[in-house]
């Protein structure tokens, strides 16, 4: 774990300076979803990756070798990707990160209804 962790603080630390210069202004209003050509193995499971507010999430992506599904920007600042079990963990470990969720279906009724 610590070893995990200590490969991906200094890609936190890179991303969030490479993004926090680089990032244009007109990036916070782009689409809410952006396709991908491509994403990870059917066998994985989609998660919905947030990261924090002022990030690129697609940056935040690359910079971990994923290719997202969709990248957010409006309704919250994240991805949709196919993750590996250690991707999630990998992402789950760094401090740029606020949550890795599973994807799952939602409902607007309580449990039973």
């Amino acid at each position: 774990m610590r070893n995990r962790l200590s490969r991906a603080l200094p890609v936190a630390v890179a991303v969030l300076a490479a993004v926090t210069v680089a990032l244009p202004v007109s990036a916070a209003t782009a689409a809410e979803s952006v396709p991908a050509s491509h994403a990870g193995p059917a066998d994985h499971a989609t998660y919905i990756v947030t990261v924090h507010p002022g990030l690129d999430p697609a940056a935040v992506a690359d910079a971990y070798g994923i290719t997202p599904l969709h990248v957010y920007r409006k309704t919250l600042n994240g991805f949709a990707a196919r993750l590996s079990p250690d991707q999630v963990e990998d992402l789950r470990a760094t401090a740029i990160v606020e949550s890795v969720e599973k994807d799952g279906g939602a409902s607007s009724f309580g449990p039973g209804v």
